[in-house]
């Protein structure tokens, strides 16, 4: 592969471009995976000569859980026909450009949603947990947190909790996907000025103001690394700070309002989601890629979602409300309310394809980022209407060569089953068990 360089000076891995602001600030911006980290066969080098005596070390797996709250409308979700010639449906049609990278499930069990709960918390809890809702919260770990325990410990944050729309509605529940242990909510955390303040370092007046950037204070570093770089590698390095600026010019030009949570009895909920969205896929691709972390959940939308969409023109209603209504052409079973779910469930698709596409733009090695990511989208109902949890409908994709990929499988099987497969067959990373889980699911491994 063209950014593979077989005799030139190795850059570690681990390398970082540091400095402080003129308020004192500390900065720490991580490199993207350059062509002097890896060897002629595109394996990362070992971050130290001893080790890279002994062994060059393979890249590392990556994982991330996508969430949308309130289920599907199976009809419009679902594929007819199994196999690889299976026929995109309206909600999936944003993944055509990437379905030999996707495989679609169907039939999956989520087996431990039978607890009590108001018909979305304790699915919500089998979900992410395998285990029953408390009637607080879980009552263990979700699953991003035991993969980050296996996996997490070598990066900057062992995890990272990311999310878009700031609902206030519901309990600990409803709010959050991530779970440290009995009733221990990991919140995501939905500004993206906050984000990027805690990938990048903390921003000044000045930075809020756009009169200066946090590359002001790397400058020095970046010019004294790149002088060691080769020509590919620096216009890399070049093109890494320029996206950086771009995030920064993008999130300080957001409306003033969209660096608070809005309170709990604001009742409007219609700032630009997407926009949003985009720039926290944004900045969990620079996590991913500059090496902060591993392991991320992603909750584009909460569980038992009240976001409204008028940039689908959709407005008269909450999404709840629009997956419950009784009316028999604008309600959930009928044909307009289908058609709003249908759009709905579509626009979640397009952002979660949007993720995967800049995943897919960073190279790394012998491919791209996207080939050592691998992701799970998962909702917390098949069909919202009736809070249906059974029959649920995943996505799991990712470039690795040991997942099978371009399939609609209709499977026999848990939620459990899928992360098992998926974590321990792919992502390596051992967790051996799981609440619910009893089998691997085979379809997924080539």
């Amino acid at each position: 592969m063209s950014q593979i360089i077989t005799n030139r000076i190795r850059t570690s891995r681990r390398a970082l471009l540091k400095g402080l602001t003129a308020a004192g600030a500390r900065i720490v911006i991580g490199l993207p995976p350059l062509a002097s980290m890896f060897n002629s066969t595109g394996t990362a080098y070992a971050a130290t000569p001893q080790a890279a005596a002994k062994a060059e070390k393979p890249i590392e797996s990556r994982f991330v859980l996508w969430f949308n709250g309130n289920g599907i409308p199976e009809r419009y979700w679902i594929p007819t026909e199994e196999g690889c010639d299976y026929e995109l449906t309206p909600c999936l049609s944003p993944l055509a450009a990437w379905r030999k990278d996707v495989h679609v499930l169907s039939g999956v069990d989520n087996a431990a949603a039978s607890g009590k709960g108001n018909g979305h918390t304790n699915s919500m809890s089998g979900l992410m947990t395998g285990l029953d809702f408390t009637g607080r919260g879980p009552s263990g770990p979700s699953i991003d947190q035991i993969i980050a325990g296996k996996i997490g410990g070598n990066s900057r944050f062992r995890s990272l909790q990311i999310g878009v729309a700031q609902e206030s509605f519901g309990e600990s529940m409803q709010r959050n996907m991530s779970w440290a242990g009995y009733e221990r909510a990991l919140p995501p955390e939905m500004i993206p000025h906050r984000l990027f303040d805690r990938l990048f370092g903390a921003r000044d007046e000045g930075w809020v103001n756009r009169k200066r950037s946090i590359l002001d204070a790397v400058r020095a570093d970046a010019t004294t690394l790149e002088k060691s770089l080769p020509g590919d590698d620096k216009a890399r390095v070049d093109e890494h700070l320029s996206g950086i600026r771009d995030l920064e010019r993008a999130i300080a030009g957001l409306p003033p309002e969209y660096s608070q949570v809005a309170p709990p009895d604001f009742d409007g909920d219609m700032k630009d989601w997407p926009r949003i969205a985009r720039l926290q896929s944004d900045l969990l691709v620079q996590a991913l890629a500059m090496r902060q972390t591993r392991v991320a959940s992603y909750m584009l939308t909460k569980c038992q979602s009240l976001t409204r969409f008028p940039w689908l023109g959709y407005t008269s209603a909450r999404h709840h409300d629009y997956t419950h209504s009784p009316d028999k052409t604008a309600g959930a079973d009928g044909r307009d309310g289908m058609h709003v779910l249908r759009d709905i469930c579509r626009w979640h698709v397009e952002e979660f394809a949007y993720l995967v596409a800049k995943l897919e733009s960073v190279p790394e090695g012998d491919g791209t980022l996207f080939d050592h990511t691998s992701l799970i989208f998962v909702h917390e109902h098949a069909e919202a209407n009736p809070h249906k949890n059974s029959g649920l409908a995943m996505l799991v994709a990712g470039g690795s060569k040991r997942l099978a990929k371009g399939a609609h499988t209709r499977i026999t099987g848990t939620v459990a089953d899928v992360y098992v497969t998926v974590t321990d067959e792919v992502v390596g990373a051992g967790i051996g068990k799981f609440p619910t889980a009893t089998r691997k699911i085979g379809a997924l491994l080539t």
